[in-house]
């Protein structure tokens, strides 16, 4: 909030109609999908055809889950729906006031999105990346307009999960975290504001338990599911974290600790031989089929792994 010559005080959020985001996979489609349903009319963008109807069938799903547990109303689903619109060009977010981008951890994939963007856009058009780790100052120094360029961090489930982290870069205008900030309540989210450091404050608490089960897991102290438990019950965490890892990715997870590790300096964001010997086998959580768990058809965690 700013205040006017007389005091009071005065919105500087900028009006939001219309969201474009890039990205369709799990967190990509979700954040599609709250947006939506907060109102927003909303075009969910990817390079690949496939992976966009796969989004678009992910949302119905949700949708219909909420409506059998009585949380929507047929009424609902039918309106949400009918505000997203999929695509593969990038020519039809032009119109969007708010680019929210769901892109893969890549500075340079990020960089050049951003860049194709503002070439769309108009003046005032945001861009907020959910980057988990990544410096939005770095991110913004490829843009024209870096005072529109803000992170916007969102969490798996997004439909479920009730936090946004607002990354606030160097350039960062106030108006844009305003903007983005009156966003995430419409969308019923609690947003927190957080400085551009490296893993901000969710991604540098969440990697180093993340990273330190992994480590009780490779020294036998106890199995995944015992370790998830023991979070679960004894700290009342919704979700055990490796069981998070899976949902995420392995992958991602690795990539955010070698980037941490690399910022920060710290052994504690050293990725243990675990991670990395199994994103080398291939076996990157639900995705893949088998992680720290096993998942089967029902996306339902099965046996977990141990050493």
């Amino acid at each position: 909030m700013i205040t006017n010559s007389d005091g009071t005080d005065r919105n500087i959020a900028r009006p939001i109609r219309r969201i474009g985001v890039l990205g369709a996979g799990t967190l990509g489609h979700g954040i599609a999908q709250v947006a939506a349903v907060a109102g927003y009319n909303v075009v969910l963008r990817d390079v690949n055809e496939e992976v966009v109807s796969r989004g678009r069938q992910s949302i119905e799903r949700n949708l219909a889950k909420g409506v059998q547990l009585g949380k929507v109303t047929e009424g609902d689903r039918d309106q949400t729906l009918s505000r997203i619109r999929t695509t593969t060009r990038l020519e039809e977010i032009a119109d969007c006031d708010l680019i929210i981008e769901a892109a893969p951890e890549n500075l340079d994939l990020k960089q050049s999105l951003l860049r194709e963007c503002e070439s769309l856009t108009n003046s005032d058009c945001i861009f907020a990346s959910n980057t988990s780790s990544l410096s939005i100052t770095e991110i913004a120094k490829a843009a024209i307009r870096p005072a529109n360029v803000v992170g916007m961090h969102f969490f798996n489930p997004v439909h479920l999960m009730r936090l946004v982290e607002i990354v606030v870069g160097e350039q960062t205008d106030q108006s844009t975290t305003e903007t983005v900030r009156a966003v995430a309540l419409q969308m019923k989210k609690e947003p927190i504001v957080v400085r551009d450091v490296p893993g901000f404050a969710s991604s540098r608490l969440g990697v180093t338990l993340g990273l330190e089960a992994m480590r009780m897991v490779e020294q036998g102290v106890a199995s995944a599911r015992d370790i998830d438990t023991a979070m679960e019950l004894g700290y009342n965490h919704p979700m055990g974290p490796l069981r998070l890892t899976d949902l995420v990715g392995l992958d991602v997870r690795l990539s955010i600790a070698e980037y941490l590790h690399q910022k920060l300096g710290s052994e504690t964001f050293r990725p243990p031989e675990i991670l990395r010997r199994m994103v080398r086998e291939g076996k990157l959580g639900k995705k893949s089929g088998e992680g720290f768990y096993r998942w089967n058809d029902q996306e339902k965690a099965q046996k977990a792994y141990t050493t």
